[in-house]
């Protein structure tokens, strides 16, 4: 039986519906995992609001946490932000065939880096090394940060950088390193001043 993902307005949300069963998604789930929107999903850009939905969207279909940690914010840039839902009678659909059509693409494009040839920090847990063709990408599986790795002729380029609503990732932090200086404790040092870049919950100190 073909699943389907609705999206509709009520009342100026966004509420997604699953079919057939018609049940509600909510981002209660996903929240567990990364915390971008508590409020609710939106769709149409690269922001919050759709990368809440994104991820919500594939920890319910694939039902697999990894895989939706590490691949949420490529189905947001790729599908989520083109989906459109401009007034009260306004809705999109989403099929089972189109999310695993658009997985396929990106899970060529984004797959685990294996070692070899290039620096490789001992990351936190809740980082993500992922490939690239001209540099290396470690990705904040619960925020929106993101490290790259860019090397020159004789040095390394190292830059903490966040997407948000932007059409490309803006940097917060960049490092220049020699070429033979210890690249890994600098990338980890990047990891640590992502958390200082992270606002405590109200009421903490």
């Amino acid at each position: 039986m073909t699943t389907a993902y609705v999206g509709r307005r009520r009342r100026g949300d966004l509420v997604v519906t699953r079919r057939p069963e018609d049940t509600e998604l909510t981002p209660d789930r996903s929240l567990d995992l990364v915390n971008h929107s508590p409020s609710g999903f939106e769709v149409g850009y690269r922001g919050s609001g759709p990368a809440q939905l994104a991820c919500a969207l594939l920890l319910d279909y694939y039902d697999d946490e990894q895989f939706a940690r590490e691949h949420y914010i490529a189905f947001r840039n790729q599908v989520v932000s083109q989906l459109e839902c401009d007034g009260a009678a306004a809705c999109w659909h989403l099929t089972d065939e189109e999310i695993d059509a658009a997985m396929a693409a990106i899970t060529d494009d984004v797959v685990a880096l294996p070692d070899g040839g290039r620096p490789s920090p001992t990351l936190p847990e809740n980082w993500r090394a992922v490939s690239r063709p001209d540099r290396r990408v470690f990705q904040r599986a619960d925020r929106d940060h993101y490290i790259v790795l860019g090397d020159g002729s004789d040095e390394w380029l190292v830059v903490l950088c966040s997407q948000g609503d932007r059409a490309y990732p803006a940097p917060l932090v960049h490092r220049t390193v020699a070429e033979d200086a210890d690249v890994e404790r600098v990338i980890r040092e990047l990891a640590e001043e992502s958390n200082d870049l992270i606002e405590p919950p109200e009421g903490r100190h």
